[in-house]
């Protein structure tokens, strides 16, 4: 039994597909189903359920799996252990965010870190905060900068800052005239939205209830008053400009226009705006502690820019 082949069963686990399992561990797809084969017959006990179209985990299998994947967090944490010994600021530190925060944050703590730490390079990825949570556990990142609520179990969770949210608009739209808006006063228009899967989506609806319930109204008369779902901020962005209606952004999303002046502008909510608390998150057994001190140091020393 070796670590590949423990990796090589969480991996399929997940995907449910041998090709896109291999894919993933960077294999062939015969090499990836002799080890899995070659598992099942050491331990003597089928692990995997295969038809023509999905192989999935048997009950015993699952458990297998579960195991296989502590195994993989011990041994990533044996390489944190000795990584420890050296420099903490010389070798790379893999951090992830969450889409409507990385493309902002970025450009802005990046500079900061490299003079902080400059021996220290970054990887860094966008992704949900689903996958950003697994692949933390995993010891794939190093850290994650989330919204709250988070929470997962040996990870720590510290807050770093608050960010309000804004209403972005056409700058002749109605709206414009006011100085700050009220969440009712949204419900009014054609409020665009990041699709499902998306936790900002999700903060919107949280922080202007009547406008959930305005969707969920419209729905059930066959007319959905959020016309269209956006991959990113930017593509909301896009369709505000195309006058299909207004968006509510982060004020970091709202800050980073490249529009000419005078295209778009962005009213505040009134008191007590809505907002969102990002968080840096770790595993509470990562021992790069400088590392962390410094990335989180960096962000704190980036000022939030009003549009």
């Amino acid at each position: 039994m070796t670590l590949n082949e423990l990796r090589y069963i969480v991996t399929l686990a997940q995907e449910q597909h041998f090709g896109r399992a291999a894919e993933r561990c960077f294999v062939s797809q015969p090499t990836l189903s002799i080890a899995v084969k070659k598992l099942e017959k050491e331990l003597g006990v089928a692990l995997f359920e295969r038809s023509k179209t999905r192989v999935q985990a048997t009950p015993l299998g699952e458990r297998i799996v579960a195991q296989a994947q502590l195994v993989l967090e011990q041994s990533a944490a044996i390489k944190d252990i000795a990584s420890a010994g050296k420099d903490q600021l010389s070798s790379p530190l893999s951090v992830g965010a969450i889409f409507t925060i990385g493309p902002y944050l970025f450009p802005h703590f990046i500079p900061q870190l490299q003079q902080l730490a400059p021996q220290m390079p970054l990887y860094v990825e966008e992704g949900y905060t689903s996958t950003l949570r697994g692949r933390l556990r995993k010891g794939e990142l190093d850290a994650v900068i989330i919204a709250l609520p988070f929470t997962e179990p040996d990870v720590v969770t510290q807050p770093l800052y608050d960010e309000p949210f804004v209403v972005l608009m056409p700058s002749d739209h109605p709206l414009a005239k006011f100085e700050a808006l009220t969440p009712e006063q949204l419900c009014e228009d054609n409020v665009l939205l990041l699709g499902e899967g998306h936790c900002f989506r999700d903060q919107v609806l949280e922080a202007c209830p009547q406008l959930q319930q305005s969707i969920e109204k419209e729905a059930g008369s066959g007319h959905i008053r959020t016309a269209a779902d956006g991959s990113s901020l930017e593509t909301l962005r896009h369709m505000v400009a195309s006058r299909l209606g207004i968006t509510v952004l982060p004020l970091s999303a709202a800050a980073a226009s490249q529009y000419a002046t005078g295209v778009l502008v962005t009213r505040p909510f009134v008191a007590p705006a809505p907002q969102r608390t990002v968080a840096l998150a770790w595993r509470a057994s990562f021992p790069r502690h400088r590392a962390i001190d410094m990335l989180r140091d960096a962000i704190n020393q980036c000022q939030l820019q009003s549009p």
